[in-house]
């Protein structure tokens, strides 16, 4: 119990413990302002993390058992939240012409009027981040995105469309380069979910 970072002790005279805390409290502010969209909408915010997904990625990636592996939760989980979208009529199943057991989803008109209420859920962290200089942005990100390839590899990000676990993505040492787009990629330029991205 000693060494949790939570123990003020361990926190005080470690910048790893500091740093760890301090995600906690960033992933409780993206909790609050998820739950405050829930009380306007009258959705959970699983519901909400669906609907913007499913706005802002294509087809083959709009079906049950990708968004169970994107959000780390299990399939009936994910149908649940699923079915409440279609019953509310936010969102409507396509069938599969190739397979009648497979359907993706698709979101309505008011569907789309939700998400335009909703999407910009996070722009108070927006506006903070916008406030910092470029070379602390520039820190922060690569930063960030080290830290989530790691928790990737160890499994706790289950998918990731990011750069470095792409087909395309070459570093040697200094350089990271992107193979499709034939250029060297600056630490800003490096993405964390690319629509291109093509597994290793």
């Amino acid at each position: 119990m000693n060494d949790s970072v939570f123990n003020l002790d361990q926190q005080n005279s470690s910048v790893d413990a500091k740093i760890v805390v301090g995600l906690e409290r960033l992933g409780e502010v993206f909790r609050t302002l998820l739950w405050q969209q829930s009380r306007d909408t009258g959705l959970s915010p699983i519901q909400i993390q669906v609907l913007l997904f499913l706005t802002f990625h294509g087809p083959e990636k709009r079906k049950i058992g990708y968004l169970a592996a994107e959000f780390n939760l299990t399939k009936p989980t994910i149908s649940d939240a699923v079915k409440v979208l279609v019953q509310k009529g936010f969102v409507m199943r396509i069938g599969d012409p190739t397979d009648s057991r497979s359907h993706s989803l698709q979101l309505t008109s008011a569907g789309q009027q939700i998400v335009h209420q909703t999407s910009d859920f996070a722009s108070v962290l927006s506006q903070v981040v916008g406030q910092l200089d470029v070379s602390h942005k520039t820190a922060l990100y690569e930063s960030l995105f080290t830290l989530i390839y790691g928790l990737h590899q160890r499994g706790l990000i289950t998918v990731q469309r990011m750069c470095k676990t792409c087909l395309h993505y070459q570093f040697d040492g200094r350089i990271h380069y992107c193979g499709l787009l034939k250029m060297p990629l600056e630490a800003d330029l490096l993405r964390l979910d690319c629509p291109e991205h093509t597994l290793l």
